[in-house]
């Protein structure tokens, strides 16, 4: 299926892996990218930029197709060393990286002189055109029913696609929500050129959280997801456990930050994918999960989807 999206990242299919933490790691990113997708490694599950040139060099003897690697950037008391990160990934050889977070405008300079190609990931259409004003050669568009981070403004990709396509002039991709060919078929409809797809890649035999992670997405349905550190206005999309009722309970009474911060500490939530405990702490999950209920290869995630969608399409167009 060839869009401006293909054309611009040099793939044959327009489906991303998106770029999760503790989960993008090599074998899922080169699967991905082996069955004409863009897989992506996830640069912060490394512990340095060195482990991550290591990482893209392991994924360099799974495929020698185009990959990308994900950076996000966000403000911290203690930040990693973003600017080291970028040099890495410039230095490993990959075609694209995917920023996310904060504004890469800082980065620019560096990720162009690079000759990487800059897709940044975005929660709504001001910040999209905002991206495109800086330089960025695509944009990731992320809608309300994403995992992880879906802003402040709760517009689902029914809304937000469209109004992306009317806005940009660059290609851009839809993300959240996307769990098959349907999907596939629905953003392209709607003036979008791809799509990313997170939870479904997560549920899949390369993917590296345990099978329990993995049963557990393909049991659980659309509802089963809990929007966490609303009162805080930073949002998150999170699987419905234990850990995450008792975040949202704390907050709304009235708690801070400090009152949940050992509930959602990251090293709680990397318990959940390594040792499969649910109810170890907070972990990302999309409303797609709804629609999954197989652990695939991550190559037949690829092909199903685009197989589906053109059928879906055809099938539009005959009864059209």
């Amino acid at each position: 299926m060839r869009t401006p999206i293909t054309d611009l990242l040099g793939i044959e299919h327009p489906v991303v892996q998106g770029g999760m933490m503790w989960v993008g790691r090599a074998e899922l990113a080169a699967a991905v990218s082996e069955a004409g997708g863009l897989g992506i490694i996830t640069a912060l599950t490394q512990p340095s930029p060195a482990d991550l040139v290591t990482e893209v060099e392991r994924a360099r003897t799974l495929t020698d197709k185009p990959l990308g690697v994900n950076l996000t950037i966000l403000p911290t008391i203690d930040p990693p060393p973003y600017e080291d990160y970028v040099r890495a990934i410039a230095d490993s050889g990959v075609q694209v990286i995917e920023t996310a977070g904060a504004n890469p405008e800082p980065f620019m300079d560096l990720l162009k002189d690079s000759g990487l190609t800059v897709l940044h990931k975005c929660t709504s259409v001001r910040h999209a055109v905002k991206a495109q004003r800086i330089g960025v050669d695509a944009v990731s568009i992320d809608g309300f029913e994403c995992a992880g981070h879906p802003g402040e403004d709760d517009v689902p990709g029914l809304i937000l696609i469209p109004a992306a396509a009317d806005a940009l002039d660059i290609p851009f991709i839809a993300s959240g929500g996307f769990a098959d060919g349907r999907g596939l078929a629905a953003a392209l409809v709607l003036g979008a050129h791809g799509i990313n797809m997170g939870t479904r890649f997560m549920c899949t035999t390369e993917s590296p959280v345990a099978d329990e992670v993995k049963r557990g997405i393909v049991e659980q349905g659309e509802l089963d997801t809990v929007l966490i550190f609303r009162p805080l206005r930073n949002t998150a999309r999170v699987a419905a456990n234990e850990v995450s009722r008792e975040v949202v309970r704390i907050l709304d009474e009235g708690g801070e930050f400090e009152d949940v911060r050992e509930l959602v500490a990251g090293s709680r939530g990397r318990r959940v994918f390594e040792e499969g405990d649910l109810d170890a702490g907070i972990w990302s999950v999309g409303q797609s999960q709804g629609l999954i209920h197989d652990v695939p290869a991550a190559g037949d995630v690829v092909r199903r989807v685009v197989d589906e969608a053109q059928r879906v399409l055809r099938r539009a167009l005959a009864t059209g």
